[in-house]
């Protein structure tokens, strides 16, 4: 049977979370102070890299700002309106708009993945193969892999996206979720639902699963790789290095493997609606500090910049008094 949209519903209730005042006011309070810590802390990542002549020519570098760029796409996708929801009480969204939310969600998500695996190869050749690192991992090439990151990442959910938007919508309007997830959508669609839930299911499971085994695989050799060398410093640098990487690899992969990979891994609401909010918001404030946590060039190019803003502001002040 041809898919169609034939529904009434014109827009959805986006339950969230069903808490009293004072808990939405806590909840609202923890979101808002770290959906701005976020975009600081990847804007600053940004802007380091960008200003920084060596860092902004360093693949590993030119990576993580794009990292950053999409952590912060990422979060503005889901948080912001979810504290307008907690603030005015509006739950209303358009058919439209949760829609789009939903592709740009998981496309995001998506592109996260791909990223992910682009800092494994990055390790990988610098470790495994450091003779060919500087050719075959140049600045061109790793601009044409960001691309690429981009790309796939948005082209991987436009057919079940368009496949669900296509179903008809019967009766309630409701989500039990505080973002247009694809389990409670589907929930409200009327029967039949066609080949769009299990094209959803068996698109976020490959996704998933070839970017985590081919991270596995490239990290799996580094570590071997690491294991066998002789030197010391070189192997305790690479293990500070990737255990960053496999730290930020662990906290995505896996709430997110919880969610949608696993089966029944929605099944409980308000359990996956905790998960959500640690992938969606938690995650991308962590990131950057874990990246940078251990990174001297980082922490370096940071207290550059923060020293010329400090000379700047000192020689406007100075400048301001003898006028």
């Amino acid at each position: 049977m041809e898919l169609t949209n034939g529904t009434a519903v014109r827009e959805f209730i986006l339950l969230g979370f069903g808490l009293d005042q004072k808990k939405q006011f806590l909840l609202f309070a923890f979101l808002i102070v770290l959906y701005v810590l976020t975009l600081v802390e990847n804007s600053t990542i940004i802007t380091v890299v960008l200003i920084d002549n060596q860092l902004s020519q360093v693949p590993m570098y030119i990576l993580l700002s794009n990292f950053s760029w999409l952590e912060i796409c990422y979060v503005t996708t889901s948080v912001p309106l979810l504290l307008y929801n907690l603030a005015t009480q509006n739950h209303v969204i358009s058919f439209h708009a949760c829609f789009f939310q939903f592709y740009t969600f998981f496309s995001l998500g998506n592109t996260e993945f791909f990223f992910l695996s682009a800092m494994a190869l990055d390790r990988y050749l610098a470790i495994c193969h450091p003779l060919h690192y500087p050719t075959i991992m140049s600045p061109n090439f790793c601009y044409r892999l960001v691309a690429g990151c981009w790309l796939v990442g948005f082209l991987g959910y436009i057919l079940p996206v368009a496949l669900i938007s296509k179903l008809s919508f019967c009766g309630d309007n409701s989500i039990d979720h505080f973002v247009c997830d694809p389990e409670p959508i589907l929930s409200l669609a009327c029967p039949p639902l066609g080949k769009a839930p299990l094209i959803m299911q068996i698109s976020m499971q490959i996704l998933f699963l070839v970017n985590v085994f081919f991270v596995a695989f490239s990290y799996g050799n580094v570590i071997n790789t690491l294991m066998e060398s002789f030197s010391k410093s070189r192997c305790g640098k690479g293990f500070s290095t990737i255990s960053m990487h496999l730290l930020v690899v662990t906290l995505f992969y896996g709430t997110v493997g919880a969610m949608y990979v696993i089966p029944h891994g929605e099944s409980h609401p308000n359990i996956s609606k905790v998960i959500a909010i640690f992938y969606a918001a938690v995650t991308p404030f962590l990131n950057p500090l874990i990246y940078c946590l251990r990174n001297d060039k980082v922490k370096e190019a940071l207290g550059k910049l923060i020293r010329r803003i400090g000379v700047r502001f000192l020689l406007k002040k100075v400048t301001m008094e003898k006028t």
